[in-house]
């Protein structure tokens, strides 16, 4: 058994020089399984190295096929610095371009999302269409070139109906070998054919690596998400053979729902084991299908399905949950009946824009086959619980007393997720 971690004194001197220590001594004395030191939560330098090394050089998930259903439709997604538009082309293929007009540089479309014949930059009226070529730029030189001023493109992959795109030209590579062992999961559900149910953006006061650590686990579950533990089986994390004593009820039930689903799971021919790679490669990943509690069905509070359209035509609700994390910024659940998207894009060092999109059946009528507020329910309440969470802990790591703490053994994604990280930014300093 290893020694216990003894909480150093607190020295305000030391606490001044940890927060003007070199990044790379930082991330080169991070020790496993104990949470970051504190300026790599709040220092503006670690902010925008987050960006540089994490957020433009990861497929980063930034929006559903659902959210641009036809030519013309966009979305506008700000991470840090870089300003990128997410379109349907006039092909009504998905495109991604830079933000930025060719003229001058100014942010060409303000509006978060929304649908134009072409894009049209307001400060001096250049145009470009939808696939992103420059068609209109009044009172230029003879000799100008409208070919040479296009839409500086960002690579965007669709998945399964998800919109991942990369900014950088060094994508990872291991990136085709994830969609090839995620996609059986995924694409069962169609949900390039869904339609958005709601979506609602909520901004966490706290830094983004706080949001995707309090993701991680499900320590805090037990007394703080009431309304997800009426369908979520509170064992997630543990070591089913080593459960605490007051778990061991959940995890017969657990264990008896894991074998039904997968029965059902066999005679649809859908894929359900656990595979988790989350910190030894470039995208680490978790996907499963595992069963809901109560009726198994989807996020309500007997667990019956919420909508009465069942997505892709599926026979039977009673499906559970498929879930998926990637890293860095992505997590998803994809039942029978709806899907939930979840995107966590960094705004400032204690600021993230948590955005949950909720996905029904394209032929799914508001008020006839699911009632909003039932489908939004438990994650609508679970996020504004866990908001409260993260500000918190922000607010604590802010504290000069902030020492890193240990990660308990069922919080063993958060340590993967911090491991994953430290080596993208080790990677990205040693260049």
């Amino acid at each position: 058994m290893s020694a216990p971690v003894q909480p150093r004194p607190f020295n305000p001197d030391a606490a001044r020089a940890e927060m003007a220590a070199d990044p790379r001594e930082l991330a080169a004395r991070r020790q496993p399984g104990m949470s970051l030191e504190a300026p790599f939560y709040i220092s503006p330098e670690f902010f925008d190295l987050d960006i540089d090394a994490i957020f433009a050089k990861s497929w980063i998930f930034v929006a559903n096929e659902a959210e641009i259903p036809e030519a013309g439709d966009y979305v506008v997604i700000d991470i840090g610095r870089y300003l990128v538009i997410v379109a349907r082309d006039d092909d009504e293929k998905v495109a991604a371009y830079h933000n930025v007009c060719r003229h001058r540089g100014a942010r060409i479309l303000n509006d978060a999302c929304g649908s134009v014949g072409r894009i049209v930059c307001g400060y001096h009226q250049w145009t470009y269409d939808m696939n992103g070529s420059l068609v209109f730029a009044d009172a230029q030189a003879e000799d100008f070139d409208k070919s040479c001023f296009v839409l500086r493109k960002v690579q965007v992959r669709s998945v399964a109906g998800l919109i991942f795109l990369c900014i950088s030209d060094r994508t990872p590579p291991d990136f085709d070998e994830v969609v090839a062992t995620v996609e059986p999961y995924l694409a069962p559900h169609r949900l390039a054919e869904a339609k958005v149910a709601a979506q609602i953006d909520l901004i966490e006061n706290g830094n983004w690596k706080l949001t995707m650590e309090n993701n991680r686990e499900c320590y805090h579950c037990a007394g703080g998400h009431p309304e997800l533990l009426e369908s979520y089986f509170p064992v997630y994390g543990f070591d089913l053979d080593d459960i605490p004593a007051r778990l061991i009820p959940a995890r017969d039930r657990y264990l008896a729902a894991i074998k039904d689903l997968e029965d059902t799971c066999d005679a649809l021919n859908l894929p359900y084991a656990e595979i988790e790679d989350l910190d030894d490669r470039p995208t680490g990943f978790r996907i499963m299908r595992e069963p809901l509690e109560k009726a198994g069905e989807s996020f309500t509070p007997d667990g019956t399905a919420a909508v009465k359209k069942l997505m892709a035509g599926f026979p039977t609700a009673r499906l559970g949950r498929n879930s998926m994390h990637l890293q860095p910024n992505f997590w998803c659940h994809f039942m029978a009946d709806h899907a939930i998207t979840f995107s966590a894009i960094p705004i400032a060092p204690d600021k993230t824009l948590l955005r949950t999109t909720w996905l029904v059946h394209p032929d799914a009528v508001e008020g006839v086959d699911y009632d909003l507020d039932e489908l939004t329910w438990a994650w609508n309440a679970t996020n504004r619980q866990d908001s409260t969470f993260v500000e918190r802990a922000h607010r604590g790591v802010l504290n000069p007393a902030y020492v890193p703490g240990p990660y308990a053994p069922s919080e063993y994604q958060v340590d993967a997720f911090i491991n994953w990280y430290i080596q993208r930014i080790r990677e990205h300093l040693a260049e």
